[in-house]
C-alpha cells in the first residue's frame, strides 16, 4: 500500500531570486562534533554531508560555524569553524554537494553566548546571570566593544560563506544561544542601549542583520532563527507575545525567512522530545505567520511526519518544513516520501539520543540509525556479500529484526524465530507503558515488519528453538544470530517462598496483570522499573518504588532522566534509595536504612533488577554451530541504541 501523494511538499518554490525543486528546508539543528578541536572540517564530516545533500530537501542548512578566532562562541569541542580563509576548502565541498544534488545551500553562524567558551573556562553573554546547569561556564559580561567586535565577526564569517559557495546566511537563538541571550529579559540585565526594554534588548539583533547583509548583499539571504515560545516563564524569562513583537523587530530590520523554534537548554519544559506530541507547537507557527503574512516561515518543531506537513502547508500554517532529526534517522525520508514509500521510512523516535550525546562531549549518534556518523566507514555500508548464507536469527526484537532485515539486504536467506506471536520483543512492553507517545515506538515495530516482508525474512512465531530442536536443524542453517534479550536476575534477589513476585517484563508486555487496588512495590529503579511505576501509578496504583542505587535511572539517558524525575514528582510516587534488600516475602519487602530494618507493605511485588543477559541458548549453540553471534542485551544489557546498533553492525559482517 502507498503512502499518500504529498504535492504542497514537492511543489517548486521560489525563495528570493532562487528556484527550490520543493518546500523542505534542511535545518542545522545540531552540532555533530565528528570534526577537528581546531574547528577544521574532517573527512568524517564530509562524508556525513554527501549523504545529508543527496537527503532531496530543496534547500540545506550546514551546521553552525562559531565565528570569533579566541572561541567564545564555540559551544562543542569539535564545533566547526569559520573565522579565516584557511577554512574555506572544506566549505567549498561542502557548498558542491548541495549544489550537486539541486538543492539552495545556507551556512549557518552560531555563537554559544552563555553556552559557549567550552575550551576556555568562561562563557560571554549581555549579563553576569549564573548558570542553571552545572556543566556550562561561568559568564562574563560583554562590554560595546566586544559587542560590536561580535557583530564584525559574524558579518566576516557570512562573508567567507558567500565566497565557499554558499547561496545565503543563517543566524540562530536556537535553544539559548547568543542572540537569544540578549533578546531575554532573563539573561540581558544591562542597563545601557543593549539593554531594559524589548526595543533595547533586540538592538543586538537588528544591528546584526544590518551587519550581515551590508556584507553580502540583498541577492543572498538572510535567515534568522527566532523563538515562538521560550518557556523559562519559572527564570523570568520572555513572554510569548514578547517573542512575537522580536519576529515584527527583525522583519521590519530586514530578515529575509523567520526560522521558528521553540525553547531553551535550561527550559524546565520540554519542546523536542517524545514526551511533546507531534504537532504540539503548530498554533505558534500559526500565529507567525497570520502575523507576518507576507514573511516566508520555516517551521518544523516536533513535526516529523512528512504527511502533517503537507497538512499544514495546505493550511497556511508554514511555507517550508523545516526538518533535521528526521533525516538523522532516516536520510530517505524526504525521497521516500517523494516515491509514496513511507512505510519503509524509520521514523525519528525523538529519544533525543543526539542531544544526550553532546552534553557529554561525544559525537552524536542516532537511535535508530546506526550508520550515522559512520558513512565513511565500509564497515557500515550495507554491500552484498560474496557467499550466500543461510542464517538463523533467535529473537524478534530490535537487535534481532536488525540484524535479520540488514543479512537480508545483503543476499543471505535468514529466518527469525520468535517465542511469542509478534515482533518487537521488549520494546513492545515499553511502548505500552511508556509515558510519552508510544505510538514513535510502535512505529520502529511496524518499519520491521514491513522490512522483513521486503526482503523475504521469514519469521516464524510461537517457536523457541531449543539444542534438541537445532541438533535436527543443523544442515539447514550456515550461521545463528541469537538474540534473546535481557532478563531480571532473580537469583539474586532475596525472594522468600510463597512472595507474590512478578516479572517486570511479563508485566510490560501484559503477560501478568495485577489486579485492581493492590499495592505494588517495584524493586529496581531502572528504565524498566521506571517506565512501570509510572504507568500503574497513573492508573490508579499504590506505587513504590526501591533501589539499592542511591540515584534511580542508572540506565536512562541524560536527556530521560530529568523527564522520569519530573514524572515521578508529578505522579507523587515514593521512592526508597540507597537501601540494602534483605527479604521479598508475602506481605512485602524488608530493607535496611541508614542501619535500621524497614518493612514496606505491598500486595505485589515487580522484580524489575538487576538484569542480566539471557544466554540460555548460547552456549549449547556455539558448539553446534560454527558461526554462533549474540546481539544486544543477550551480550549486554543496554537500551534501544545499543541493541539496534549492534543488531545492525552484526548484520553488515555476518
Amino acid at each position: 500500500m502507498q503512502s499518500p501523494e504529498l504535492p504542497k511538499l514537492f511543489e517548486p518554490v521560489k525563495f528570493g531570486k532562487y528556484e527550490l525543486t520543493n518546500r523542505v528546508k534542511y535545518g542545522a539543528c545540531c552540532v555533530s562534533n565528528f570534526n577537528n578541536t581546531d574547528g577544521s572540517i574532517t573527512p568524517r564530516e564530509l562524508a556525513r554531508m554527501k549523504v545529508i545533500a543527496e537527503t532531496g530537501c530543496g534547500m540545506i542548512t550546514n551546521q553552525g560555524a562559531y565565528a570569533d578566532p579566541l572561541g567564545e562562541g564555540k559551544a562543542y569541542y569539535t564545533q566547526i569553524a569559520l573565522y579565516d580563509e584557511k577554512f574555506l576548502p572544506q566549505f567549498e565541498t561542502i557548498a558542491e554537494y548541495i549544489h550537486d544534488n539541486n538543492a539552495m545551500a545556507i551556512q549557518q553562524i552560531l555563537h554559544a553566548g552563555r553556552y559557549g567558551g567550552i575550551d576556555l573556562g568562561y562563557c560571554v553573554q549581555p549579563s553576569v546571570v549564573p548558570q542553571t546547569l552545572p556543566h556550562f561556564r561561568p559568564p562574563r559580561e560583554m562590554t560595546k566593544e566586544q559587542i560590536k567586535e561580535c557583530i564584525d565577526q559574524h558579518a566576516h564569517a557570512s562573508e567567507l560563506a558567500i565566497r565557499a559557495g554558499f547561496d545565503g546566511v543563517e543566524v540562530t537563538s536556537f535553544m539559548g544561544y547568543l542572540l537569544a541571550n540578549f533578546l531575554s529579559s532573563f539573561t540581558n540585565q544591562r542597563t545601557d542601549e543593549y539593554g531594559g526594554s524589548l526595543e533595547n534588548r533586540a538592538r543586538f539583533l537588528v544591528e546584526l542583520i544590518d551587519g550581515i547583509k551590508q556584507r553580502i548583499g540583498d541577492d543572498h539571504p538572510l535567515i534568522v532563527r527566532l523563538n515562538g515560545a521560550e518557556l523559562m516563564d519559572q527564570w523570568g524569562g520572555n513572554t510569548v507575545d514578547e517573542c512575537f513583537e522580536i519576529m515584527h523587530i527583525a522583519a521590519d530590520a530586514g530578515m529575509d525567512m523567520l526560522s521558528m523554534t521553540v525553547g531553551w537548554q535550561e527550559a524546565p519544559e520540554s519542546s523536542i522530545g517524545r514526551d511533546v506530541p507531534p504537532g504540539h507547537w503548530n498554533y505558534l507557527a500559526a500565529r507567525a505567520k497570520k502575523e507576518l503574512p507576507d514573511l516566508p516561515l520555516a517551521y518544523g518543531g516536533r513535526l516529523p511526519d512528512p504527511v502533517m506537513a503537507e497538512e499544514c502547508l495546505n493550511d497556511g500554517i508554514f511555507d517550508f518544513w523545516e526538518v533535521c532529526r528526521p533525516l538523522l534517522a532516516d536520510p530517505q525520508l524526504i525521497i521516500k516520501a517523494k516515491e509514496r514509500r513511507l512505510q519503509e521510512a524509520k521514523v525519528c523516535v525523538g529519544s533525543l539520543n543526539c542531544l544526550s550525546r553532546l552534553f557529554r562531549d561525544l559525537p552524536y549518534t542516532c537511535t535508530i540509525n546506526p550508520a550515522l556518523g559512520h558513512e565513511y566507514e565500509p564497515e557500515y555500508n550495507i554491500t552484498p556479500s560474496v557467499t550466500v548464507k543461510r542464517v538463523m536469527v533467535v529473537g524478534a526484537g530490535p537487535s534481532g529484526m536488525e540484524a535479520a532485515i540488514t543479512a537480508a539486504q545483503r543476499g543471505h536467506k535468514v529466518t527469525v524465530y520468535e517465542k511469542s506471536d509478534q515482533i518487537g520483543g521488549a520494546l513492545r512492553g515499553y511502548a505500552a507503558n511508556d509515558l510519552a507517545h508510544p505510538e514513535d515506538l510502535q512505529q520502529i515495530v511496524s518499519y520491521y515488519e514491513v522490512m522483513a516482508e521486503k526482503h523475504g525474512v521469514e519469521v516464524k512465531f510461537g517457536v523457541e528453538p531449543t539444542p534438541k530442536m537445532m541438533r535436527g536443524m543443523l544442515h539447514e542453517f550456515d550461521a545463528v544470530i541469537l538474540a534473546t534479550g535481557a532478563m531480571v536476575d532473580m537469583d539474586s534477589l532475596p525472594i522468600s517462598e510463597g512472595a507474590p513476585v512478578v516479572d517486570a517484563f511479563d508485566v510490560a508486555k501484559g503477560k501478568v496483570e495485577i489486579e485492581k487496588g493492590q499495592s505494588v512495590a517495584v524493586v529496581g529503579g531502572g528504565k524498566i522499573g521506571l517506565t512501570l511505576a509510572e504507568s500503574l501509578k497513573e492508573r490508579g496504583y499504590d506505587v513504590v518504588i526501591i533501589d539499592e542505587n542511591r540515584r534511580l535511572g542508572h540506565d536512562v539517558a541524560p536527556t530521560w532522566k530529568w523527564r522520569h524525575t519530573s514524572w515521578i514528582k508529578e505522579l507523587g510516587i515514593e521512592t526508597i534509595t540507597g537501601v540494602k534488600l534483605l527479604d521479598i516475602s508475602a506481605a512485602g519487602v524488608k530493607v535496611l536504612e541508614d542501619e535500621e530494618e524497614r518493612f514496606i507493605e505491598a500486595d505485589t511485588i515487580i522484580a524489575a533488577g538487576p538484569i542480566r543477559p539471557n544466554q540460555a541458548l548460547f552456549q549449547d549453540f556455539q558448539w553446534m554451530v560454527d558461526e554462533t553471534h549474540g546481539t544486544g542485551d543477550c551480550m549486554v544489557p543496554g537500551d534501544l541504541t545499543t541493541a539496534i546498533h549492534s543488531g545492525f553492525r552484526l548484520g553488515c559482517r555476518v
